[in-house]
């Protein structure tokens, strides 16, 4: 068996998945389970001033505009409902050049993506035809050499129930937590319940064939515990999810914004579009009543940064689903936490690269060895082959059992040569998404020219590089016998097609197919020198 063609044709298999899924992603939007109908709580006849949509569609502020500043952070919040309308993370810059940090909520020329939150029902201050204006002691807060940074802010209604919102902010961390402490001092009971929103315009797809990144909903439930909701799954049908705990979030490429409720109440998490430009998923905390002459607190988290698996475990132990790594994440996860073990040591994501690749190799070696072992006593089997296909012609079943016989007679599996290459294949495609979801290698550099291993090689030289690599893999691998002359002359642009191909895949990737590429070469000289001693080459 042909062991280069045979890796060329998976790589190729590789090649043509990424772009049949994203295709697929395109053409066929992923189906959602029908929402639960069967509790009270949930109800697309939502009443006048009890749910969601009653929130008004402003573009625009009435209130006064609030900057906090921590070590991590910069928030804009508005105090006409006391939504967070932009965000600024300091430590990921927009590029490497540049000192402008990342925003990921805005509003800013028709662009809207805010995180909006408030307390609605009888006496809930959020309601269709106002949002209320909290008084707020300062236009600007910085947290400074404190731990913990407070923001509080303030509103009495009509009938001198007392609304104090709080925003608490905790050095080192992108979460915030949102409380609301409710004073009633009425001799009546209050009715309200809290709910925490993303709302987000609707915007076209930035992902290409090569990088399918998603940008768009998603959410968790006591049952699943992590499921995609785009913006087309919102215009289709509204979502409605009542369960313990969840969470909703608006990913994109390495960063994240979600609302985590509550764990121990029963939540109800919905979805909705706005006119026809903006889709919106929250969550709706149980309704509340709150005595007269009592005071009761109502509360959440939000996140606001990068996707962190550690810093989102410890919201909720399923928000690290966010980190995507696919159907194959059984060998992403090892993967990444090896990777990332080898750069604390070496302190370089490239060199970690390396490391993992001779690791990953140096482990597979054993199987290789078996690979060339079997291919090259196959190749010595190929004339006793030849001369039972003459003499069985088209017999297949005696030709089959003749060959099982052969092979068991001389101790030779016919598959020996596979499965390397079948071991090889889902690793390298958990690397690829390793690699895609991975916010540690954002902007992270390796040497040289490559700046950032998240992206593609800017001057294409480790993919010409890998390329080279494969055609002299090629070359060293002997012709398999029986190839007829088309075969050969289609391996021979095989490297041609590929690197083709690498040229857009990013660097780092391409950096650890090299690397394996010069290891293999290095394996398949020793193995070869060793065959030729034992008379098998």
């Amino acid at each position: 068996m042909d062991s280069q063609r045979n890796l060329l044709l998976i790589c190729l298999l590789f090649v043509s998945f990424l772009l049949w899924q994203q295709w697929n992603a395109d053409q066929n939007p992923q189906p959602q389970p029908v929402a639960q109908q069967s509790s009270a709580q949930v109800s697309n006849e939502v009443p006048t001033g009890t749910g969601v949509e009653p929130l008004p569609e402003q573009v625009s502020t009435s209130g006064k505009l609030v900057t906090v500043t921590t070590d991590t952070l910069k928030l804009v919040i508005d105090t006409q409902g006391g939504d967070v309308i932009e965000s600024s993370l300091l430590k990921y810059p927009v590029t490497q050049d540049s000192v402008e940090p990342l925003k990921l909520l805005q509003r800013h020329n028709g662009y809207n993506y805010v995180a909006r939150s408030g307390l609605i029902g009888a006496q809930g201050p959020d309601s269709a035809a106002q949002r209320p204006v909290y008084q707020v002691s300062s236009d600007s807060f910085t947290m400074g050499e404190q731990g913990e940074l407070v923001v509080p802010m303030t509103f009495v209604d009509a009938n001198g129930i007392r609304f104090e919102k709080r925003f608490v902010f905790t050095r080192g961390q992108y979460d915030v937590r949102v409380e609301y402490k409710v004073t009633n001092p009425t001799a009546n009971n209050a009715s309200m319940q809290l709910f925490t929103e993303l709302r987000q315009s609707i915007t076209a797809d930035e992902s290409s064939m090569m990088m399918p990144t998603y940008r768009g909903a998603a959410y968790s439930t006591a049952e699943t515990r992590y499921s995609k909701y785009d913006f087309d799954d919102m215009k289709d049908r509204n979502l409605g999810q009542v369960t313990p705990g969840g969470w909703v979030a608006m990913l994109q490429h390495y960063f994240v914004t979600a609302w985590v409720p509550s764990a121990d109440s029963q939540n109800d998490i919905y979805s909705k579009v706005y006119g026809s430009s903006e889709g919106a998923i929250g969550v709706k905390q149980p309704v509340t009543t709150v005595g007269a002459g009592q005071t009761a607190t109502f509360d959440g988290q939000l996140y606001i940064g990068p996707k962190d698996q550690q810093a989102l475990s410890a919201l909720s132990e399923t928000l690290n689903l966010v980190v995507d790594y696919g159907w194959l994440w059984f060998i992403a996860v090892p993967l990444h936490w090896l990777l990332t073990a080898l750069q604390s040591v070496v302190v370089n994501w490239g060199v970690a690269i390396i490391g993992m690749t001779l690791l990953v190799r140096g482990a597979l070696y054993p199987l290789t060895k078996a690979q060339y072992t079997s291919m090259a006593k196959m190749r010595k089997l190929q004339p006793k082959l030849e001369e039972l296909k003459k003499k069985y012609g088209d017999d297949r079943q005696r030709l089959s059992q003749s060959m099982m016989e052969l092979y068991q007679k001389e101790k030779v599996n016919p598959m020996g040569g596979c499965l390397p290459l079948l071991l090889q294949f889902p690793i390298f495609i958990a690397f690829y998404w390793v690699l895609l979801e991975s916010v540690e290698l954002r902007q992270a550099p390796f040497m040289l020219w490559i700046t950032d291993l998240s992206v593609k090689d800017p001057y294409y030289i480790l993919p010409l590089l890998m390329g080279a690599s494969m055609f002299l893999m090629q070359k060293m691998q002997p012709v398999a016998p029986g190839m007829d002359p088309m075969q050969q002359k289609m391996m021979q642009y095989m490297p041609v097609i590929f690197t083709v191909f690498f040229l857009w895949f990013p660097s780092g990737l391409v950096l650890y197919w090299l690397v394996g590429n010069l290891v293999a070469i290095a394996q398949q000289w020793y193995i070869y020198r060793s065959l030729e001693v034992q008379g098998l080459k």
